[in-house]
């Protein structure tokens, strides 16, 4: 029964890191459902106090990753809130729309057509802002992987 705990576990895990390429897939809830299985499968004396408080902490900051580095990449191209939200939008619903390629195309576009829109900035510069936004939803991806795979070491620390 343990092998299936496991198993049970790092699906878990799995299905977070697939959460990076598929936002709809909340990341943070996966990784605190294999805690959570492990701690009713083996117990939950080796995840003390300090643990949680810890991994409560990395929760935040992958919360926060997200908007933060959509933010920053979005700003430092000249980009306002209109292309953020615009980014925000086109990363949810361009993987339904262009599956695979709309996780690329979809925070570009986004960020592209809230400018346009909002600011009637002139094409060249949305451009230059989608790229931005593009960039800033790649390294926050980059953040999350990390964060997320110290926070199963981590665990895996903890428990072995």
């Amino acid at each position: 029964m343990d092998i299936i705990y496991w198993i049970i576990i790092i699906a878990c895990f799995v299905v977070s890191f697939i959460g990076l390429i598929y936002p709809i897939i909340p990341s943070v809830i996966f990784i605190a459902v294999g805690f959570i299985v492990y701690g009713f499968a083996f117990g939950f004396d080796n995840l003390t106090i300090l643990f949680w408080i810890i991994q409560l902490i990395f929760f935040v900051i992958l919360l926060g990753t997200d908007y933060f580095t959509n933010l920053f990449g979005v700003k430092k191209f000249g980009g306002s809130k209109a292309a953020i939200w615009g980014s925000t939008i086109g990363l949810l619903i361009g993987p339904f729309v262009i599956p695979v390629a709309g996780i690329i195309i979809g925070p570009f576009a986004g960020a592209i057509i809230g400018e346009v829109i909002v600011h009637k900035t002139e094409f060249k510069k949305a451009i230059k802002i989608g790229v931005g936004s593009l960039l800033g939803f790649l390294s926050g991806v980059v953040a999350k992987g990390v964060i997320q795979a110290v926070m199963i070491a981590y665990f895996l620390f903890v428990v072995i």
